[in-house]
């Protein structure tokens, strides 16, 4: 199945944060098995994903659709690469975080 626009975005973020982590946190210049790996995975649970457009950030989502220790590997990720994210890929960073402000927004005013 195609991503859609949204979840190709998302996708895109993902890899960022994997890339990043990868290079800086373990030192490699190329993405090592196990981040490879990660990334494989985090690409078919996107491709699978029930909302697709609507897709909130995963973060708030509230299908938790990555296995235990896989959902663990990605938090250490996004733990360590979300912050520096503002000063590699600040354009992305943003667009992200509109992303999870407009979503929360959204959800207070329901």
């Amino acid at each position: 199945m195609p991503l859609t626009p949204r979840t190709a975005h998302e996708l895109h973020t993902v890899e960022l944060m994997i890339r990043l982590y990868c290079r800086h946190k373990e030192g490699n210049r190329e993405l090592c098995p196990q981040c490879r790996e990660l990334l494989e995975y985090a690409s078919s649970r996107l491709a699978r994903c029930p909302f697709q457009d609507n897709k909130p950030t995963c973060r708030l989502c509230k299908v938790h659709c990555y296995k235990p220790e896989k959902r663990e590997q990605i938090r250490q990720v996004m733990r360590y690469a979300g912050p520096r994210m503002l000063l590699y890929y600040p354009a992305d960073a943003i667009k992200h975080m509109a992303r999870e402000i407009a979503l929360k927004m959204k959800r207070k005013g329901k």
